[in-house]
């Protein structure tokens, strides 16, 4: 069977060539109408007709190839922005190429003097802390988004989270509950999000006065690591009148291993123990009680990152505000079971 071409769509929408072209180039804003750029859509789709890609990125001299620079898929944060960031570049004919951390996190290796020539723009995590000094060495550098990233770093475009509003819901939660005593889990990664974290537990808990402590334990990113680093911090503090009351993790999975470590040393949770997190994957769900999480919209970071480098892609300045978060309470807090100080 012959393939289908762009003259046999526009023969049978009724329109010309170069309409076909406009609609199927998504550049039909302002010169077709909407509902010829949908007669044509509607044509291509029942002719199964399919754009040569290949010819159409020579004639452009773009390879419609976005990149995108994250930690290791098994993090369920990272695999839902890589979803949102490809809807949207399938939307435009583009193609979204992952590029791992080989080590799960922190900053990814170069990989852009061989890739250069094969991408078009890059969309890369604050955990891939190298990426913004790589793009900005070679010659002719790549327009660059930066996800969940300090906005002062000169990047072309930013996607930031309100990781500052989702502090402070954690804070004014566990504070009404009536804890005073904390712990910080936090995640032993040099990354601008966990920096800001660590900074908004600092400043939330400092401003409501000498009756809230709190400490910070570090750990690396999985369950074991949190748990053994939990374990540790914990095992000294028999006495309840000193023992923290509350632990605020950085992330889902640092939350899960403070949990483990809570059981293995005999502690509830939430009677003895009350334990928060930042993400709202599935794993916050898959424990009992159900964590108490911050909810992350990862797949509109990715949205929102592909959105960002098309538009400076196509000459354009590109902002928006950070992207709402929300605090979802559930069975792994509750109020202190004992006075907690003043």
């Amino acid at each position: 069977m012959t393939r289908p071409t762009s003259r046999d769509v526009a023969r049978a929408a009724g329109v010309s060539q170069a309409t076909v072209s406009l609609v199927l180039g998504d550049k039909w804003r302002g010169r077709v109408s909407e509902r010829t750029a949908a007669l044509v859509r509607e044509t291509a789709g029942e002719l199964g007709y399919r754009p040569n890609l290949a010819a159409r990125n020579l004639r452009l001299g773009s390879t419609r190839t976005a990149l995108l620079v994250v930690p290791a898929l098994t993090n369920e944060f990272f695999a839902r922005v890589y979803t949102g960031a490809a809807t949207v570049a399938g939307r435009h004919g583009f193609g979204v190429v992952l590029y791992l951390s080989p080590d799960g996190t922190g900053p990814a290796r170069d990989p852009f003097a061989s890739a250069q020539a094969a991408l078009d723009g890059v969309i890369a995590s604050s955990m891939a802390a190298d990426a913004l000094e790589a793009i900005s060495g070679t010659a002719t550098p790549l327009p660059l988004v930066m996800l969940d990233s300090d906005p002062a770093g000169g990047a072309d475009a930013y996607v930031n989270l309100a990781i500052t509003d989702g502090v402070r819901q954690v804070t004014d939660h566990l504070l009404g509950l009536g804890h005073r005593r904390f712990l910080h889990l936090a995640a032993d990664i040099d990354s601008w999000t966990f920096d800001i974290r660590a900074r908004e537990i600092h400043h939330a808990l400092g401003a409501h006065g000498p009756g809230a402590e709190h400490r910070t334990v570090r750990s690396a990113l999985n369950v074991n690591a949190a748990t053994a680093a939990m374990e540790q911090a914990l095992a000294g503090l028999t006495d309840p009148a000193t023992r923290p009351t509350a632990v605020i993790a950085d992330d889902d999975i640092l939350a899960v291993g403070a949990c483990k470590a809570a059981r293995r040393l005999g502690l509830r949770i939430p009677e003895d123990l009350s334990v928060t997190g930042f993400d709202d994957m599935a794993l916050a769900t898959a424990v009992e009680p159900e964590l108490t999480t911050v909810r992350l919209p990862a797949e509109r970071v990715g949205e929102h990152g592909m959105t960002a480098l098309l538009a400076v892609l196509a000459g354009h300045q590109w902002s928006a505000p950070d992207l709402p978060v929300e605090l979802v309470v559930r069975g792994s807090t509750a109020p202190p079971a004992r006075p907690a100080g003043p």
